[in-house]
């Protein structure tokens, strides 16, 4: 189970928590938002959920498919479902590019869906539009 955090917590940066089994995707994500925001890094829901208990990160970005025994739409219905957690903004990332995926996901309480591959810039972009 990885878990990672890049800069101090606490530093008075926004908390954004990247949860995706691929380590080429955390590292994407930590080249593109790591400056800017305090990054957090799990490789499974079930490690994503120690980081937000601990650290309750305003923006949370999820990959959809994941091993382990919960996927990211589980840990999406788990933080839209705990009144302590259920504003903390999600954007899936994944795979999964149907429309009906979509608009699962959104009916979960997604703020966004990004389809691999994604554009960096899009991603940043809606991170600054909902921590700004």
């Amino acid at each position: 189970m990885t878990q990672q955090t890049i800069g101090p917590v606490g530093s008075g940066r926004d908390t954004i928590l990247v949860v995706d089994d691929s380590a080429d995707i955390r590292l994407l994500m930590r080249v593109a938002l790591g400056k800017k925001y305090q990054l957090l890094e799990a490789e499974s829901a079930t490690a994503a959920l120690e980081l937000i208990e601990l650290h309750q990160p305003r923006l949370i970005l999820l990959d959809v498919m994941m091993p382990g025994a919960m996927d990211g739409l589980q840990l999406l219905d788990f933080i839209k479902s705990d009144a302590r957690l259920k504003d903390i903004i999600v954007g899936m990332i994944t795979a999964r590019g149907q429309t009906a995926d979509d608009k699962d996901a959104r009916q979960r309480g997604a703020d966004a869906y990004f389809v691999k591959p994604f554009s960096p810039r899009a991603v940043v972009a809606w991170v600054d539009s909902k921590l700004q």
